[in-house]
Protein backbone atom coordinates (compact mmCIF):
# COMPACT_ATOMS: atom_id res chain seq x y z
CA UNK A 1 0.00 0.00 0.00
CA UNK A 2 1.33 3.43 -0.86
CA UNK A 3 1.01 5.90 2.01
CA UNK A 4 0.58 9.65 1.87
CA UNK A 5 3.05 11.28 -0.44
CA UNK A 6 5.14 14.05 1.12
CA UNK A 7 5.11 17.17 -1.04
CA UNK A 8 8.35 18.62 -2.30
CA UNK A 9 10.22 20.72 0.28
CA UNK A 10 9.16 24.38 0.37
CA UNK A 11 11.39 26.72 -1.57
CA UNK A 12 11.13 29.71 0.76
CA UNK A 13 13.06 30.01 4.00
CA UNK A 14 9.83 30.81 5.83
CA UNK A 15 8.23 27.59 4.55
CA UNK A 16 11.20 25.51 5.67
CA UNK A 17 11.11 27.09 9.12
CA UNK A 18 7.38 26.38 9.49
CA UNK A 19 7.84 22.78 8.35
CA UNK A 20 10.69 22.13 10.78
CA UNK A 21 8.93 23.86 13.67
CA UNK A 22 5.68 22.00 13.07
CA UNK A 23 7.30 18.56 12.91
CA UNK A 24 9.48 19.19 15.97
CA UNK A 25 6.54 20.44 18.04
CA UNK A 26 4.47 17.37 17.10
CA UNK A 27 7.34 15.09 18.13
CA UNK A 28 7.82 17.04 21.37
CA UNK A 29 4.12 16.85 22.24
CA UNK A 30 4.07 13.09 21.66
CA UNK A 31 7.16 12.64 23.81
CA UNK A 32 5.84 14.79 26.66
CA UNK A 33 2.50 12.93 26.65
CA UNK A 34 4.30 9.59 26.82
CA UNK A 35 6.61 10.71 29.63
CA UNK A 36 3.82 12.25 31.68
CA UNK A 37 1.58 9.22 31.27
CA UNK A 38 4.46 6.92 32.27
CA UNK A 39 5.22 9.11 35.31
CA UNK A 40 1.56 8.95 36.36
CA UNK A 41 1.60 5.17 36.14
CA UNK A 42 4.77 4.96 38.24
CA UNK A 43 3.42 7.33 40.87
CA UNK A 44 0.05 5.60 41.16
CA UNK A 45 1.05 1.94 40.98
CA UNK A 46 4.66 1.89 42.17
CA UNK A 47 4.93 4.65 44.75
CA UNK A 48 1.61 3.54 46.29
CA UNK A 49 2.84 -0.04 46.67
CA UNK A 50 5.26 -1.84 48.93
CA UNK A 51 8.04 -0.84 46.56
CA UNK A 52 7.29 2.77 47.36
CA UNK A 53 7.38 2.01 51.08
CA UNK A 54 10.78 0.34 50.71
CA UNK A 55 12.11 3.34 48.77
CA UNK A 56 10.86 5.76 51.43
CA UNK A 57 12.32 3.67 54.25
CA UNK A 58 15.65 3.28 52.50
CA UNK A 59 16.08 6.87 51.36
CA UNK A 60 14.07 8.80 53.91
CA UNK A 61 12.27 10.59 51.09
CA UNK A 62 8.55 11.24 50.95
CA UNK A 63 7.35 10.04 47.57
CA UNK A 64 4.34 11.62 45.82
CA UNK A 65 1.22 9.48 45.59
CA UNK A 66 -0.37 11.26 42.63
CA UNK A 67 0.25 14.01 40.08
CA UNK A 68 -2.81 16.20 40.47
CA UNK A 69 -2.15 18.28 37.38
CA UNK A 70 -1.05 15.35 35.21
CA UNK A 71 -4.42 14.60 33.60
CA UNK A 72 -5.14 18.24 32.73
CA UNK A 73 -1.69 18.71 31.20
CA UNK A 74 -2.11 15.52 29.17
CA UNK A 75 -5.47 16.77 27.87
CA UNK A 76 -3.90 20.09 26.90
CA UNK A 77 -1.01 18.36 25.12
CA UNK A 78 -3.44 16.09 23.29
CA UNK A 79 -5.51 19.07 22.14
CA UNK A 80 -2.36 20.79 20.89
CA UNK A 81 -1.31 17.59 19.11
CA UNK A 82 -4.67 17.27 17.36
CA UNK A 83 -4.70 20.87 16.14
CA UNK A 84 -1.12 20.69 14.92
CA UNK A 85 -1.90 17.33 13.32
CA UNK A 86 -4.83 18.72 11.30
CA UNK A 87 -2.63 21.18 9.42
CA UNK A 88 0.17 18.62 9.13
CA UNK A 89 -2.31 16.17 7.59
CA UNK A 90 -3.17 18.74 4.92
CA UNK A 91 0.52 19.25 4.26
CA UNK A 92 1.26 15.56 3.56
CA UNK A 93 -2.16 14.78 1.99
CA UNK A 94 -3.03 12.40 4.83
CA UNK A 95 -6.71 13.28 5.19
CA UNK A 96 -9.05 10.64 3.80
CA UNK A 97 -11.86 11.59 1.48
CA UNK A 98 -14.34 10.24 -1.04
CA UNK A 99 -13.24 10.60 -4.67
CA UNK A 100 -15.86 8.38 -6.31
CA UNK A 101 -17.43 11.29 -8.21
CA UNK A 102 -14.04 12.69 -9.21
CA UNK A 103 -13.13 9.38 -10.83
CA UNK A 104 -16.34 9.43 -12.91
CA UNK A 105 -15.68 12.72 -14.69
CA UNK A 106 -13.15 13.93 -17.22
CA UNK A 107 -9.76 15.26 -16.21
CA UNK A 108 -10.80 18.86 -16.90
CA UNK A 109 -13.98 18.58 -14.84
CA UNK A 110 -12.04 16.83 -12.08
CA UNK A 111 -9.59 19.70 -11.89
CA UNK A 112 -12.41 22.25 -11.66
CA UNK A 113 -14.09 20.27 -8.89
CA UNK A 114 -10.82 19.97 -6.96
CA UNK A 115 -10.24 23.73 -7.26
CA UNK A 116 -13.79 24.34 -6.06
CA UNK A 117 -13.27 22.08 -3.05
CA UNK A 118 -9.98 23.86 -2.30
CA UNK A 119 -11.77 27.20 -2.38
CA UNK A 120 -14.39 25.86 0.04
CA UNK A 121 -11.61 24.69 2.36
CA UNK A 122 -10.00 28.14 2.23
CA UNK A 123 -13.27 29.82 3.16
CA UNK A 124 -13.81 27.31 5.95
CA UNK A 125 -10.32 27.83 7.36
CA UNK A 126 -10.79 31.62 7.24
CA UNK A 127 -14.03 31.32 9.20
CA UNK A 128 -12.35 28.92 11.61
CA UNK A 129 -9.48 31.34 12.16
CA UNK A 130 -11.89 34.19 12.89
CA UNK A 131 -13.84 32.03 15.34
CA UNK A 132 -10.66 30.78 17.01
CA UNK A 133 -9.35 34.32 17.48
CA UNK A 134 -12.69 35.59 18.78
CA UNK A 135 -12.83 32.80 21.36
CA UNK A 136 -9.22 33.15 22.52
CA UNK A 137 -8.82 36.93 22.39
CA UNK A 138 -10.74 37.78 25.61
CA UNK A 139 -8.67 35.23 27.56
CA UNK A 140 -5.53 37.02 26.38
CA UNK A 141 -6.91 40.47 27.12
CA UNK A 142 -7.42 41.29 23.44
CA UNK A 143 -10.50 42.32 21.49
CA UNK A 144 -12.56 39.93 19.38
CA UNK A 145 -13.48 40.88 15.84
CA UNK A 146 -16.79 42.32 14.71
CA UNK A 147 -18.83 40.79 11.93
CA UNK A 148 -20.78 37.55 11.83
CA UNK A 149 -18.86 35.89 9.01
CA UNK A 150 -15.85 38.03 8.17
CA UNK A 151 -14.01 40.51 10.41
CA UNK A 152 -15.12 44.10 9.93
CA UNK A 153 -13.20 45.58 12.86
CA UNK A 154 -12.60 44.96 16.54
CA UNK A 155 -15.14 45.16 19.35
CA UNK A 156 -14.43 45.82 23.01
CA UNK A 157 -14.36 42.42 24.73
CA UNK A 158 -14.65 41.65 28.40
CA UNK A 159 -11.17 40.98 29.74
CA UNK A 160 -10.96 37.34 30.85
CA UNK A 161 -7.18 37.15 31.24
CA UNK A 162 -7.60 36.38 34.93
CA UNK A 163 -9.22 33.00 34.19
CA UNK A 164 -7.00 30.13 35.32
CA UNK A 165 -6.74 26.43 34.59
CA UNK A 166 -8.06 24.07 37.24
CA UNK A 167 -4.93 22.29 38.45
CA UNK A 168 -1.85 23.23 36.43
CA UNK A 169 0.45 25.18 38.78
CA UNK A 170 1.88 28.53 37.76
CA UNK A 171 5.54 28.39 36.80
CA UNK A 172 7.93 30.92 38.27
CA UNK A 173 9.46 31.86 34.91
CA UNK A 174 6.00 32.87 33.68
CA UNK A 175 5.36 35.34 36.50
CA UNK A 176 6.05 38.24 34.15
CA UNK A 177 2.63 37.53 32.61
CA UNK A 178 0.96 38.74 35.80
CA UNK A 179 2.05 42.32 35.11
CA UNK A 180 1.35 42.13 31.39
CA UNK A 181 -2.01 40.33 31.36
CA UNK A 182 -3.42 40.41 34.90
CA UNK A 183 -2.75 43.97 36.13
CA UNK A 184 -0.12 42.68 38.54
CA UNK A 185 -2.45 40.23 40.26
CA UNK A 186 -0.92 36.87 41.16
CA UNK A 187 -1.79 33.73 39.20
CA UNK A 188 -2.17 30.65 41.37
CA UNK A 189 -2.58 28.42 38.33
CA UNK A 190 -1.56 28.74 34.69
CA UNK A 191 -3.83 31.29 32.97
CA UNK A 192 -6.19 29.78 30.43
CA UNK A 193 -4.94 31.88 27.55
CA UNK A 194 -1.75 29.78 27.48
CA UNK A 195 -3.34 26.42 26.60
CA UNK A 196 -6.08 28.13 24.57
CA UNK A 197 -3.59 29.97 22.33
CA UNK A 198 -3.34 26.84 20.20
CA UNK A 199 -6.78 27.69 18.79
CA UNK A 200 -5.71 30.71 16.69
CA UNK A 201 -2.28 29.16 16.05
CA UNK A 202 -3.79 25.89 14.82
CA UNK A 203 -6.36 27.70 12.68
CA UNK A 204 -3.65 29.92 11.18
CA UNK A 205 -1.53 26.88 10.34
CA UNK A 206 -4.52 25.17 8.75
CA UNK A 207 -5.19 28.27 6.62
CA UNK A 208 -1.52 28.38 5.63
CA UNK A 209 -1.55 24.71 4.59
CA UNK A 210 -4.73 25.13 2.54
CA UNK A 211 -3.19 28.12 0.79
CA UNK A 212 -0.14 25.97 0.02
CA UNK A 213 -2.29 23.09 -1.21
CA UNK A 214 -4.44 25.36 -3.40
CA UNK A 215 -1.34 26.93 -4.91
CA UNK A 216 0.01 23.45 -5.65
CA UNK A 217 -3.24 22.47 -7.36
CA UNK A 218 -3.22 25.62 -9.49
CA UNK A 219 0.43 25.05 -10.47
CA UNK A 220 -0.25 21.40 -11.28
CA UNK A 221 2.15 19.97 -8.68
CA UNK A 222 -0.72 18.53 -6.67
CA UNK A 223 -3.91 16.91 -7.96
CA UNK A 224 -6.04 16.60 -4.82
CA UNK A 225 -6.48 17.55 -1.17
CA UNK A 226 -7.06 13.98 -0.01
CA UNK A 227 -5.50 10.54 -0.11
CA UNK A 228 -6.94 8.79 -3.12
CA UNK A 229 -8.16 5.24 -2.43
CA UNK A 230 -6.04 4.99 0.72
CA UNK A 231 -8.72 3.11 2.69
CA UNK A 232 -9.57 0.89 -0.28
CA UNK A 233 -5.92 -0.07 -0.76
CA UNK A 234 -5.60 -0.87 2.94
CA UNK A 235 -8.60 -3.22 2.81
CA UNK A 236 -7.28 -4.98 -0.30
CA UNK A 237 -3.83 -5.44 1.24
CA UNK A 238 -5.31 -6.81 4.48
CA UNK A 239 -7.45 -9.25 2.50
CA UNK A 240 -4.45 -10.40 0.47
CA UNK A 241 -2.38 -10.96 3.60
CA UNK A 242 -5.28 -12.92 5.14
CA UNK A 243 -5.44 -15.21 2.12
CA UNK A 244 -1.68 -15.79 2.19
CA UNK A 245 -1.83 -16.65 5.88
Amino acid sequence: MSGPVRPSPPRSRFGRVIDTLEENIIALLLGLMALLTFANVVVRYVFNSRVGDWIEQGTGLSLPTEILWGLEVTLVLFAWLVLFGISYGVKISAHLGVDAILNMVSQGTRRKMVILSAAACLIYSLLLFKGAWDYWAPFGGFNATEGRWFPTGFANSRDQAWYETEQIPMLSWLRWMEDVFNAGETYEKIPRFIPYVILPIGAALLLYRFVQATAGILRGTRDSLIVSHEAEDAVEEAAAQHKEG
